[in-house]
Parts: C-alpha cells; structure tokens; sequence
C-alpha cells in the first residue's frame, strides 16, 4: 500500500495485517509517497508490515521506528543470524521463502529461534509479488507446526477454495497482484469479497 485514498479505504475492512514495501526495485515501492501520520494513526488491531529485500538492518529500525511497524516481513537471502539480530533489536520478523518442487523444509530449522512467523511464496524471477502460486502440496512436506506460516503467491478470490481444501493449518493469507487495479492499489471490492470468505475459518489477512 501507498496510496493515501486508497489506504484510508483499506483501513475501513480492518484487515489483520498491512503491508508497506521498502523494496526500490518493486513497483510497489512506496519512494516518498507513503503518508507517515495516515500510517502511523492505523489502529493497533490492524498489524503494519514493512516489507524489505537484502536492506541493511539499521534502515530497517529506522523505518520500522518511522512508521511504527509491528513487523518487519524480510524476503531476501537474509540468514539466521541477520534475523537474530533484528529480533535483539526489538523487531517481530517474518522471513519469506520461496518454494518449488526442490525445496528442503529442513533449511528453516536455524531460522525458528529468531522469527516469530514464515511465509511461503511461490519461487519467481522477481523476491516477491510474482502474481503466480506454487504446487500447495508442497506444504503437506511442513509437518513441524512450531513456528506458523503465511501463504503466498497468485492467491485470488477463484482459488481461495483450493486453500481450504488442503486440510493444512496456515495462519494468514499474504494477497497483492491479484486483488489489485495498478501496483500498490488494490481493489477494495474483491479484498472485502476475500475477507468475509475467510474470515469465518478465522485466518488472517495481510494486504
């Protein structure tokens, strides 16, 4: 999200998360056009995510500090350590992987201790916000429930069903691309149409 009417429209669906990306090379970047006091004044319920790709930590707290982020959702080749670092710092992380056929859950055994949640998004020339999904059978492979996770990757309203008939506990929803009119402004209509379908199996939403 960035822009600032269409952010105030968001608020009003009082989604679980928001998400802010501080990645230059996105097109959701959200460069000077971010609203400090608009996201600042987002109320505590709604958890705001600031999204980063290989950053430096020191950038990373003094975004986080700027804009009273609850969390920082990290989505390059950050390591253990790098995540134990931001956490001593006082910083609440979600480390993004991405997933394909060839991917060894065992990898994210260093990253437990220092992450408070992961997210798995669809492998993709681009670190995130590809607008494709990956083989969800993949996750029946995630049998250590120990640290919750986020699904990501192409999910849209067509196949958010597909999601509830995996039979797999996932914490939240991570949507962007498809529920979007241009990058970083979203379609309030289909996100409202997402959020009274799953709301009810209480997952949450991260936009």
């Amino acid at each position: 999200m960035r822009d600032k009417a269409n952010l105030a429209e968001l608020i009003e669906l009082k989604p679980d998360f928001i998400g802010f990306i501080f990645y230059d090379k996105s097109p959701r970047y959200v460069g000077d056009l971010l609203d400090e006091k608009l996201v600042r004044s987002i109320s505590k319920p709604i958890k705001k995510v600031g999204v980063f790709v290989n950053s430096n930590p020191d950038y990373i707290l003094r975004i986080a500090k700027k804009y009273d982020l609850q969390y920082v959702q990290l989505h390059g080749h950050e390591t253990p350590d790098f995540c134990r670092n931001l956490k001593s710092r006082g910083v609440n992380v979600i480390k993004a992987f991405s997933i394909d056929e060839s991917f060894n859950f065992a990898s994210l055994n260093n990253y437990k201790p220092h992450c408070d949640y992961f997210l798995f998004d669809a492998k993709g020339s681009d670190p995130g916000g590809n607008g494709i999904a990956f083989d969800w059978d993949i996750l029946k492979r995630y049998q250590d429930r120990e640290k919750p996770f986020f699904l990501s990757g192409g999910l849209s309203l067509e196949n958010i069903a597909q999601v509830k008939e995996l039979g797999i506990k996932i914490y939240g929803l991570d949507v962007n691309s498809k529920f979007e009119i241009a990058p970083a402004v979203k379609d309030i209509e289909k996100l409202r149409q997402l959020i009274d379908i799953v709301r009810p199996a209480e997952e949450e939403v991260e936009v």
